[in-house]
């Protein structure tokens, strides 16, 4: 594969992060970035009998399985939610977020170990392949959405107008989600054990959201905890948009959008100087 897909002619690669390079190299590299997620998307389902059907497969079954355990097995039940089949509608928009993130954080202790050649071989801007895991992620995120959305018609007869603000709400998320990823996939090159404890944190960051229960049916003092889980504000607020009709938080989403760009900036930083080392350790 030639040198020239992956960068313009005469283009050199700078270890270092400007403030403005977090989106900038969305515009530089956008043909090599959706390149790459098309064939992070196929290689995902290539073999399966199926093949990319599995995208709407996957969420459908798993919004049948929380049907029957938590609403027919445990009689698990929500504010408003009268029965178990608005539960899992419930349930399920808090996991579209979560399963976002957690797709991302997953895969990134892996993410440079498995494209050494991107390492070695050519000059390739690394920093992109969190974004690939991001537009992937994004990707079932939207399938999710779909089979979500169909299920809420089904539920309740009806879908909130408000549903249209829900990518507002994830342009935080992206951000806090792509800084993460470049700290962890950095961090993975040269602590390998990281990917055990990853595994570990995503079930340990799962349960201190409000996915499974309301954060008002805790005890103060675990709910000053859960609100101190970053995800637990967008769980909180894609909820809101998708099921309550109600306007977002503007004002917090914006200071959420800020905190969110600067520490994507300052993981890109990080990654940057990490990534000096990457050839001699891989």
């Amino acid at each position: 594969m030639s040198q020239t897909i992956f960068v313009k002619e005469g283009a050199e690669l700078k270890h270092r992060a400007p403030f403005w390079k977090v989106l900038l190299d969305l515009l530089i590299h956008r043909q090599l970035l959706s390149q790459l997620m098309r064939r992070d998307i196929a290689s995902r389902y290539r073999g399966s009998l199926f093949g990319t059907i599995w995208a709407f497969l996957n969420p459908l079954l798993m919004l049948s399985l929380y049907t029957v355990v938590f609403g027919v097995f445990l009689h698990a039940r929500w504010a408003g939610a009268s029965n178990s089949l608005q539960f899992s509608v419930v349930l399920f928009a808090g996991l579209i977020v979560f399963n976002f993130f957690a797709e991302c954080l997953n895969r990134a202790p892996m993410l440079i170990g498995g494209h050494v050649n991107y390492v070695k071989k050519v000059v390739f801007p690394l920093e992109l392949l969190s974004w690939m895991t991001v537009g992937t992620a994004l990707f079932h995120a939207c399938v999710s959405l779909i089979v979500w959305v169909a299920f809420a018609e089904f539920v309740y007869g009806t879908v909130q107008w408000t549903l249209v603000f829900l990518p507002l709400i994830f342009v935080p998320l992206i951000l806090m989600t792509v800084g993460t990823s470049w700290i962890v996939s950095s961090l993975g090159v040269y602590v390998r054990d990281i990917g055990q404890i990853i595994g570990v944190a995503t079930s340990f960051i799962m349960f201190l959201c409000p996915i499974f229960y309301a954060i008002e049916s805790l005890p103060k003092a675990f709910q000053t905890l859960l609100r101190a889980n970053p995800l637990t504000f967008i769980v909180e607020q894609a909820r809101a948009v998708m099921i309550g009709g109600q306007l977002p938080d503007f004002r917090m989403l914006a200071c959420y959008t800020v905190s969110s760009y600067l520490f994507a900036w300052l993981s890109l930083a990080w990654f940057q100087r990490a990534r000096d080392g990457f050839a001699d350790v891989l």
